[in-house]
């Protein structure tokens, strides 16, 4: 199956002339009439754009194979440095690579008990998971559509409402305004990643497929953090603190508190390991920096029933309560509380900084 990768913007005045010119591009049904009128609420049609695909133009895909999370000839379309989106289903991690999403965008998960969204889109580099029960079960494609160059989502199975990815919210149609269930997730590299979960899956590809997957479509030079092009596609620029690119942690704005960011970069810069404590939605919170994994995330320093102070000695993350050492997925690895876990927030996801941004706009940078 080939897929076509977005090559130039072309804006839309409203929502409704965008949706409508998909389903006209999709080679959809030409009888089939959407439902009038769709509303697009505070989206700002200056910021719309048709990424020129079509509905499904970008296949979205259900329930791919997963092999185990070793290095092998399904998973050879992976270097140690690609990096994986890690959710976890049923009590067991799975990884779904970049590699694969460069392609597909969207991978839809059905378990007998849960229906989960692996989503990223590669333009703003934002990797986010949702619980699809919040949508009514929705089966999730790729619009073709873009709002502030990020992929827009659409139910393939249900109505026609539309959901921007890092807004979580229903832009237009029926739904509009109803926000979906966030998931946590674990971003990091398939090398950090093999440590991180030795007995895991990931998805696999048969051997004829693994030179497509290695290959990135819109070329290494689009992640570099100081390549302001997103293609051409509208996004706000108005804020230049970091690099358009470099890859940050967020936390959306949250009962009152302004949103927060932690850019990768600015982490690095202090060191192998870095904890940084706050207080998100009411409660603390520890940011924790891998660099070894290139991964940070956001947990609540809380385990076995006792709150932790999280520090870094020699390189490594310790609480000062039980001297045990922890990983940056928030697991105890040796000391007393060895396999405890504390929990990831699941509104905390990585994204470009100018896509973060754009989304965001009061953003607090907590490290410059």
């Amino acid at each position: 199956m080939s897929t076509k990768i977005p090559t130039a913007p072309r804006k839309i005045a409203t929502a409704l002339l965008a949706w409508a010119s998909v389903a006209a591009c999709s080679g959809s049904d030409p009888a089939v009439v959407l439902p009038q009128p769709v509303q697009c609420g505070d989206l700002d049609p200056a910021f719309l754009a048709d990424g020129g695909v079509g509905r499904d133009g970008i296949p979205a895909l259900v329930n791919p194979q997963f092999v185990e999370a070793t290095v092998s000839e399904e998973t050879s379309y992976m270097t140690d440095g690609s990096r994986v989106i890690g959710v976890e289903v049923g009590g067991h991690w799975m990884a779904v690579p970049h590699n694969i999403m460069y392609r597909h965008e969207i991978v839809n998960l059905n378990t007998e008990s849960e229906r989960i969204a692996v989503t990223y889109c590669p333009l703003t580099g934002s990797a986010l998971a949702f619980d699809r029960a919040s949508a009514g079960g929705a089966e999730f494609g790729v619009s073709g559509l873009l709002y502030q160059a990020n992929l827009i989502m659409y139910d393939r199975t249900g109505d026609d409402s539309l959901w921007p990815q890092m807004a979580g919210v229903a832009g237009c149609g029926p739904r509009q305004g109803q926000p979906l269930t966030r998931l946590p997730v674990v971003e990091t590299t398939w090398g950090g990643w093999r440590t991180l979960f030795p007995v895991s899956n990931v998805i696999g590809v048969d051997l004829v497929d693994v030179a497509r997957y290695a290959r990135n479509p819109y070329g290494a030079a689009y992640e570099a953090p100081g390549n302001g092009d997103y293609l051409g596609f509208p996004i706000p620029r108005s804020d230049n603190r970091r690099l358009p690119k470099e890859r940050v942690l967020g936390l959306p704005a949250r009962d009152g508190d302004p949103p927060l960011a932690f850019p990768f970069h600015a982490m690095d810069a202090r060191g192998r390991a870095w904890v940084a404590d706050f207080e998100y939605g009411g409660e603390p919170a520890t940011v924790l920096w891998d660099r070894g994994r290139f991964a940070a995330t956001a947990v609540r320093p809380v385990a076995d029933g006792r709150p932790l102070t999280l520090r870094t000695e020699n390189g490594r993350i310790v609480d000062a309560e039980t001297g045990s050492v922890w990983n940056v997925a928030g697991e105890a690895e040796s000391g007393p509380l060895d396999g405890e876990r504390m929990e990831l927030i699941s509104e905390a996801y990585v994204a470009f900084w100018l896509a973060w941004a754009a989304f965001h706009p009061e953003t607090e940078l907590f490290v410059q």
